[in-house]
């Protein structure tokens, strides 16, 4: 009996600390974008041949973390510090492009930086739009 007490509270403190972690991975700090930035306008119209090319990029760049829907469920996400967010949920749509562009750009933790990868400001704008055609 007292063998079974403690391993169920052993099991009990294990899960209780996987939660705690999990928890912890999940939330995103606030990352902050400079005013300038957040207030830029996307030169580039979302039209067809915008979403093919921002889609290319998409799977080269970033579907093995953000995942093929941008549901941060990509194959190397488990990996992360920090999950990556759910590109579809309101909150995260709610960005100006000027802030996503930012962010691509930039980079931060476990986000890449693809000023160097993607050199092209057309290219990232391309990017931007099909982060747009993501939401619910």
């Amino acid at each position: 009996m007292k063998s079974k007490l403690i391993s169920a509270i052993t099991l009990m403190a294990v899960c209780t600390m996987c939660l705690a972690f999990t928890t912890l991975q999940q939330t995103p700090k606030p990352w902050p974008v400079p005013e300038k930035n957040a207030k830029m306008a996307n030169p580039v119209k979302s039209n067809g041949e915008s979403l093919a090319s921002g889609k290319s990029l998409w799977n080269l760049h970033c579907v093995s973390c953000h995942g093929k829907k941008g549901l941060g469920d990509g194959s190397k996400a488990a990996q992360l510090k920090t999950s990556p967010q759910d590109m579809t949920e309101a909150k995260f749509q709610a960005q100006s492009d000027g802030s996503l562009y930012y962010k691509i750009a930039e980079g931060r933790d476990d986000m890449p930086s693809f000023k160097k990868k993607i050199p092209e400001a057309e290219d990232i704008w391309n990017l931007v739009n099909y982060v747009r055609a993501l939401k619910k």
